[in-house]
């Protein structure tokens, strides 16, 4: 990209910031220019941390601006003031984050107008659609929330903690047990392992492993490391890292139960159009074998004695992505910030410095909302 890109100017930035990833580029592109860590780093002693992880608001506040700064002159390079963004964020998001994105973007950069866009929503906008039941895997969270005609259906919306984070713990974990050193499972090791040698087991598979009556395991992998070590990845990883998604328990807090609760929780005239137009996105929803294993438990819970007479749904269908699941959402947002909608439900600099609210997901202009 050239230094200074004159037709870059006029065009929106979209961010949408991840505990784990970060993606950034233009609207109106086809993929992100950039999707780099979500670290800030410290000049002092050359560490790094996780942007998120802070002690109180004034240390994430500072780290904040290192971060943004970062963004704007080490990737994307073009000079922030008076540029619209558009941020691609989780309707979930604490309130003390975006409030600090958007202080420091109006305050400290002097953008021009920030654009909010809830994840979920911006996904959808990349297939044409305005229904479907939408499924984040994200790095610390799985997110489900249904979107009918356009609009998201908040009171049914489900999450539970089972994310990259808790797959990568069971990757190490094993890995340990198999007396890896626990020195050379670094996170981008794990990550690595697990984005290149793990997959989804199917669901016969699956039982035989929870019945303590394992099939013949596929096979180990050598995999290289720090040059001439090499560690052996046991085929049984390979094919169980992922059973922290589908837990067996009585609390029923499995990614195919949260679906089906989710779908329980809208209006019994929605539920068959939300099972016949699911859409997965995340980082973690790109390993093989995820949708099949997902579809297969679907059909057989609703044929349990705990979802058989409260949804009598025989078939679910799902979407493929036109982009990589990894940054679906940020290609919304692109596609956001290249319509009127971005001047027409953007917050200007001179509306937050006089009001000091941000929009909500229901009220764009920030306005009381009067009670009937």
């Amino acid at each position: 990209m050239p230094l200074f890109d004159t037709a870059l100017q006029e065009k929106a930035i979209i961010f949408e910031i991840g505990h784990a990833y970060t993606k950034l580029g233009f609207a109106g592109e086809n993929s992100p220019r950039f999707i780099i860590p979500t670290k800030v780093e410290n000049s002092a002693n050359g560490t790094s941390k996780d942007l998120f992880d802070y002690k109180d608001n004034n240390e994430f506040y500072e780290q904040v601006i290192t971060f943004i700064q970062k963004l704007f002159f080490k990737y994307i390079l073009v000079n922030p003031k008076d540029k619209k963004i558009v941020m691609v964020e989780s309707i979930l998001c604490p309130t003390i984050i975006r409030e600090t994105f958007a202080s420091v973007l109006y305050l400290h950069f002097e953008v021009n107008t920030i654009f909010f866009v809830p994840l979920h929503l911006a996904a959808l906008s990349t297939l044409a659609i305005d229904t479907a039941l939408v499924i984040d895997i994200g790095y610390k969270e799985a997110i489900v929330i249904p979107v009918f005609s356009g609009v998201q259906v908040l009171n049914a919306w489900q999450a539970q903690a089972l994310g990259a984070e808790a797959i990568h713990d069971e990757i190490k974990g094993q890995l340990i047990l198999n007396g890896i050193k626990e020195e050379y499972l670094t996170p981008k090791v794990i990550e690595d392992i697990k984005a290149r040698l793990c997959f989804v087991t199917n669901l016969e598979r699956s039982r035989k492993y929870r019945e303590k009556n394992p099939p013949p395991p596929c096979p180990d992998i050598d995999y290289p490391i720090k040059g001439d070590e090499i560690i052996k990845i046991p085929g049984v990883l390979r094919e169980t890292a992922f059973e922290v998604l589908f837990p067996e328990d009585n609390d029923r807090l499995g990614l195919p139960y949260i679906i089906l609760d989710a779908i329980l929780k809208c209006p019994i005239d929605m539920r068959r159009q939300l099972a016949e137009n699911i859409f997965i996105i995340g980082g973690s929803s790109i390993i093989m074998g995820l949708t099949d294993r997902i579809k297969h438990e679907l059909l057989e819970l609703v044929q349990s004695d705990v979802y058989r007479d409260r949804l009598p749904i025989k078939a679910f269908k799902f979407h493929t992505g036109i982009s990589q699941p990894n940054f679906t959402g940020w290609l919304g947002g692109s596609i956001y910030g290249n319509t009127d909608l971005l001047n027409q439900n953007g917050l200007s600099k001179e509306t937050y410095l006089k009001t000091k609210k941000l929009p909500d997901w229901s009220n764009f202009n920030g306005e009381e909302t009067r009670s009937a």
